[in-house]
C-alpha cells in the first residue's frame, strides 16, 4: 500500500508582511514550522504504515525553504519526500494549491490513500483536501476521528458530523482529512535525524507535470483574489498602580463598573 500525507510549511510567528500588490504573504525568510494540524495527519499516515506496511511519502508544496519539514518528516519515520516547488506555483488561492498538489501526486503515484490535516493556521479554509480529491476523482471525507481498518480495496473510519459521529466506509483510493482527536503526534527521533541526513528529497516543479500550462497555476490560475490584508491593529493601554491591596482592589472595582465590565451591588 502507498500512503501520501500532504503537509505545509506556515510562519511560526504572526509578524509577518503582506505583499500590498498581491495581497499574499511574504513567506521568504520568515520563521516557519510545519502546521500543527498536519502532525496528526503524518501521525496517522505512519500508524498506518506500521500496522498495513505501507510506504509512506510526505508531500508538500512550497518555497525551498520548505525542506525543512520534510526533514522533520523523515524524523518521524516517513519513508519519501517530496517537494513542490516553483516560482510559477507563487500566488496559489487554494484551488490553485490543489491542483498544483493533484498533478504532483498524479505524476509521483498512483497513491492507495491520501491524508490531509483538517486545515492550515494560515489561510483556515479547510478546503484543499476536498478540493484535491475531486481534482483526482476519488472519494474523500473529512473530520475523521478513527480509522477501524484498511483493506486492500477499502477504508473504514469514523467521521464527525454536527452533533454526532457517523461510521463510514469509502472505496480505495481515497482522501480523508483528520480531526485533531485521532491520535497524539510523536515527537521527532535524532536517531532518525541521523539516519536519514543524507536522504534526498524529491523535487517536482512545473516541468514534471503532465499540464504544463502556466496560465493554470500560480495567481493567473487562482478564481479567487485578496482585496486586503492588513494585520489586527494594537491599540494595548498600560497603566500601573501603587498602593496597598485593598487600595488596588478598590480602584480595579471601580474601573471595571466605570466601563460596564461588571456592575457592582452596593
Amino acid at each position: 500500500m502507498k500512503i501520501a500525507v500532504c503537509i505545509k510549511q506556515v510562519p511560526g510567528t504572526t509578524a509577518v508582511e503582506v505583499d500590498p500588490v498581491t495581497g499574499t504573504l511574504k513567506r521568504d525568510g520568515v520563521e516557519s514550522k510545519l502546521n500543527p494540524c498536519d502532525l496528526y495527519a503524518l501521525e496517522t499516515g505512519l500508524r498506518l504504515k506500521e500496522s498495513c506496511n505501507a510506504h509512506l511519502t510526505a508531500v508538500t508544496m512550497g518555497p525551498p525553504q520548505a525542506e525543512s519539514i520534510l526533514r522533520e518528516a523523515f524524523m518521524m519515520g516517513v519513508d519519501e519526500a517530496i517537494l513542490v516547488s516553483d516560482r510559477k506555483f507563487g500566488g496559489s488561492d487554494v484551488l490553485s494549491t490543489s491542483y498544483t498538489l493533484a498533478q504532483a501526486l498524479e505524476c509521483s503515484g498512483p497513491f492507495d490513500l491520501i491524508i490531509c490535516g483538517r486545515q492550515t493556521t494560515d489561510g483556515d479554509t479547510a478546503q484543499v483536501g476536498s478540493e484535491l480529491a475531486e481534482l483526482l476523482q476519488i472519494p474523500h471525507a473529512a473530520n475523521i476521528t478513527e480509522i477501524h481498518s484498511v483493506e486492500d480495496s477499502s477504508i473504514s473510519a469514523t467521521t464527525l458530523l454536527p452533533g454526532s459521529l457517523m461510521k463510514i466506509t469509502m472505496e480505495l483510493p481515497a482522501l480523508i482529512a483528520v480531526d485533531e482527536s485521532i491520535a497524539e503526534p510523536r515527537l521527532p527521533s535524532y536517531k532518525l535525524k541521523l539516519a536519514t541526513a543524507d536522504r534526498s528529497i524529491k523535487v517536482l516543479s512545473l516541468e514534471d507535470f503532465a499540464d504544463k500550462d502556466e496560465t493554470h497555476y500560480g495567481q493567473s490560475g487562482s478564481p479567487t483574489r485578496v482585496v486586503r490584508v492588513f494585520p489586527p491593529e494594537h491599540d494595548i493601554i498600560q497603566e500601573r498602580w501603587e498602593g496597598t491591596a485593598d487600595e488596588n482592589a478598590s480602584k480595579l472595582a471601580d474601573f471595571l463598573e466605570n466601563n460596564k465590565f461588571l456592575q457592582i451591588a452596593r
